[in-house]
């Protein structure tokens, strides 16, 4: 995190006064009593003051869509001594949402119109000594967007986002702010307003910090920086400037001429620690600390050389992340934005979710278009857990404007955003948008002249990767997600010989889980498949007498078209239909981790065709049916158990190859060193029983996918099942899988008898399970927010698993507490 410190004292030539706080609330058209906090937003004032329900509960987001359709404003006075006001002065607000007039006393200072640009309006001469009132008015935003997009010389189609309870859309395009806040289809519609960032008055002897970019330059034994220091002076002078980095201290004086001003300094990083992505080793961070007269920011950096490698092969272009001169497997999910109501994202909650991706083997994120870029806060925790960022600019799903007031908006929004990010090592690659391209052939406007959005369309993407090229040369811009590359405007959603694929013909073509296997993609950067929210998160919204697939409050909290309906009719296909909604529940999440697990398998064994994996999604912006991993809140789904062991950096795989008719298992090996396994592959029936169908030793080559062994599938009893372990030549075991050559339903499960343990290991609990007979996805589920180190597991008889419990939030947590709470669950209680 960029942190901005003030020194102590009087007479000081540089501070900070923060604005933050609480506000009186007030609306033209409605009468309230309410405070807020800001940072913060309206929403959480009125529902604080109890004059709006829980937006999140049953329908009730109809009961508050009032809200977003008022004018609001907020106000506060502040006082302000003359050692504060003794010099240039700077208000500072970010993420402003979105439209509003900022008043100083009475005086209009400011207008903004955008949620991502953070606002430096110089007030010297214009801060009394005394009080003086801060006063910011908001515009209705969906009525803005309306008139803006009613003025336009012709129609630009946008995302008809929010589609129950006969609301009408918001042309998101022609405002800029989290797209997602008009609803999605995982997305509740509240068009939040607020501001959500800082809150400052700075005062400065003569310039302040702009921004601080540092460019890494690696040899064999050292880092060559090149520190890129903008300085905003209010009057020609001189200022002192100094960057601390690795005990080297750079001191220049240096002369200012009254505006923008670029000073380049470098220095030198003998021997460097290199920062490695999670799972591929370290992450050391250098702290370098800039100081302006007073004005001190300081930056956490993490060294390490990253490229991305577009190049032709034999079977078209490679598509991969090169780093510190090794091609590494991207594994990991989609990031949307932690709630919808901005005053629930906090430090601690987005750690956790961070938390939650890496204990899961994830070494890459993808910022989609349609959210907002994060705080400050969540690049450095993604530096510190060696999180990739995979970086779109908050374009998505739909065409925008490309006059020139527009354009020059959103130049100021790429250009803060890119000059306040790209010190991150976390940091990999800016892409230009979520699926505008494809867009275009999805509304009867862009499809009746192609020409004219093509056009329109380049016009706003060539600004985008020209800013990256001036600001950030040393990263790749890609121009969309997906995109088959450099001015290629055709759909590649489905292309799979080059450029980053997004793959959904199995969730919205409803096509079987085994039609993963039928392309080949170099980087799979979106596909999902559905499943219910846990049954504990549905209780939070809905009453008993609502919990069915059916009921208006399940069908609310579903904002996929016909998704309750895909998700039960792909229970017939590979599982007997449960006998209640509990049942019903647990199994929407078994399959929804069985069709990831498909997908990526097969595609990881494809390696080095294949170099990364992003599922859709990671988390939810509030309680509801969706591809997520995480439940709002972040409690573990099965499918995050079942990322957590298809993410492993060695890995075994089994994949039928419907030509040959052989179940072809492949290991895989994403670490720098070879891997020596031994691989154990066993038959099991169902009833009890089971053969040694290999056994052996196996060697993979670093950074590389080996087929192991090949079995004809026809050698298999109608009730045998692959179940398949490998431990490292110590004989550790390393993970276990398995392969069902036939649907569940086709089986007769046994109900098994679970016996369970509870010991403590390494100041962990850990629960120790022990089946008579196979037990399919048991799963552990206990009271306590936290998760297991293994969930949804195949348990067979003579084979104890033991599971370990880590508390989330730094909790700790005995074992004697959890038995309380422990709930046991497999597949056969759903048949």
């Amino acid at each position: 995190m960029v942190q901005i410190v003030a020194p102590d004292g009087a007479n000081v030539s540089y501070s900070v006064l923060d604005l933050a706080g609480t506000y009186r609330l007030s609306s033209p058209i409605h009468k309230t009593t309410a405070t807020i906090d800001l940072p913060g937003d309206v929403h959480t004032a009125l529902l604080a003051n109890g004059e709006i329900p829980d937006p999140y509960f049953g329908s009730n987001e109809k009961a508050v869509m009032w809200v977003n359709e008022r004018a609001w404003a907020v106000e506060r006075q502040f006082v302000a001594t003359p050692d504060q006001i003794n010099g240039y002065l700077t208000l500072t607000l970010s993420e402003i949402d979105c439209i509003a007039k900022v008043f100083l006393n009475g005086e209009v200072i400011a207008s903004a119109q955008n949620a991502f640009i953070r606002y430096d309006i110089d007030v010297s001469g214009k801060v009394l000594e005394g009080k003086n009132t801060l006063r910011i008015e908001f515009g209705i935003t969906r009525d803005v967007a309306k008139a803006r997009a009613d003025a336009h010389p012709f129609p630009i189609p946008f995302t008809y986002n929010y589609q129950t309870n006969g609301l009408t859309g918001v042309h998101m395009n022609f405002v800029r702010k989290a797209a997602c806040h008009a609803g999605w289809d995982w997305g509740i519609c509240l068009m939040p307003i607020g501001v959500y960032g800082t809150m400052s008055l700075r005062k400065s002897r003569l310039a302040r910090q702009e921004s601080v970019q540092v460019d890494q330059n690696h040899s064999k034994r050292a880092a060559e920086l090149t520190i890129k220091t903008r300085v905003f002076a209010f009057a020609s002078g001189d200022i002192e400037l100094t960057h601390t980095i690795d005990g080297q201290v750079i001191a220049d004086k240096v002369s200012v001429s009254l505006g923008e001003n670029i000073f380049i300094h470098t220095a030198t990083i003998k021997d460097p620690k290199l920062w490695w992505p999670a799972g591929q080793g370290d992450q050391p961070l250098y702290e370098l600390t800039t100081e302006l007269d007073g004005e001190k920011a300081v930056r956490q950096l993490g060294l390490r050389k990253l490229e991305w490698v577009v190049e032709k092969d034999a079977i078209d272009h490679t598509f991969k992340c090169r780093v510190n001169g090794r091609d590494i497997t991207m594994m990991g999910a989609n990031w949307i934005p932690a709630d919808a109501i901005p005053s629930r994202i906090t430090p601690a909650v987005v750690r956790d979710l961070l938390e939650s991706a890496k204990a899961a083997n994830m070494n890459m994120l993808r910022i989609w278009g349609g959210g907002q870029y994060e705080p400050d806060y969540f690049y450095e925790l993604c530096d510190e857990l060696g999180i990739l960022i995979w970086h779109d600019f908050m374009f998505s799903c739909m065409s925008y404007p490309s006059n020139r007031e527009f354009l020059d908006d959103v130049h100021t929004e790429i250009t803060q955003q890119v000059r306040r990010l790209s010190h991150h090592a976390c940091l990999a690659l800016w892409c230009g948008d979520n699926e505008v391209i494809g867009s275009l052939g999805w509304y009867p406007e862009t499809k009746a002249a192609p020409e004219r959005y093509v056009a329109n369309y380049d016009r706003l993407n060539s600004m985008l990767g020209r800013i990256v090229e001036d600001e950030d040369p040393a990263r790749r811009f890609w121009p969309s997600s997906p995109s088959m590359g450099y001015l290629d405007f055709s759909d590649g959603w489905h292309a799979d010989t080059r450029g980053d694929t997004h793959y959904w013909d199995v969730w919205h073509s409803a096509k079987p889980f085994e039609a993963y296997r039928t392309v080949n993609p170099r980087f799979a950067s979106e596909f999902g498949f559905q499943s219910f929210t846990s049954m504990n998160v549905i209780e939070t919204f809905a009453e008993p007498k609502d919990r069915n697939p059916s009921s208006p409050v399940m069908e609310n909290h579903q904002r996929n078209e016909g998704g309750n309906a895909r998700i039960l009719e792909t229970m017939t296909r590979y599982f007997r239909f449960p006998s209640n909604f509990d049942q019903m529940v647990f199994l929407s999440q078994i399959q929804q981790g069985l069709a990831i697990k498909t997908a990526i398998e097969y595609w990881r064994s494809t390696k080095p065709r294949c170099m990364g994996t992003l599922f859709w999604q990671i988390n939810d912006i509030w309680p509801v049916a969706s591809w997520a991993s995480l439940d709002y809140g972040g409690q573990w789904k099965l499918l995050h158990y079942m990322a957590k062991r298809f993410y492993l950096p060695i890995n075994v795989v089994a994949v039928p190859d419907s030509e040959s008719g052989n179940i072809v298992l492949s290991g895989i090996n994403d670490t720098a060193a070879k891997a020596s396994i031994n691989l154990e592959i066993l038959a099991v029936k169902m009833a009890g029983g089971e053969r040694t169908i290999h056994s052996g030793k196996a060697s993979i080559s670093p950074d590389a996918a080996k087929v192991l062994h090949r079995l004809a599938a026809v050698n298999l009893a109608e009730d045998e099942f692959l179940f398949f372990s490998w431990t490292d030549a110590d004989g550790h075991l390393l993970g276990t899988n398995d392969f069902f050559p036939t649907a569940y339903k086709n089986y007769e499960l046994p109900q098994p008898k679970i016996k369970t343990k509870w010991s403590t290991r390494d100041g962990k609990p850990v629960l120790s399970l022990i089946t008579d007979t196979p037990a399919l996805f048991v799963t552990a589920t206990v009271d306590v927010p936290g998760y297991f180190s293994d969930n949804a597991i195949t348990l067979l008889p003579g084979r104890t698993a033991n599971l370990q419990f880590t508390a989330r939030h730094g909790k700790k947590v005995s074992a004697t507490e959890l038995a309380k709470s422990l709930k046991l669950r497999d597949l056969s209680e759903t048949f």
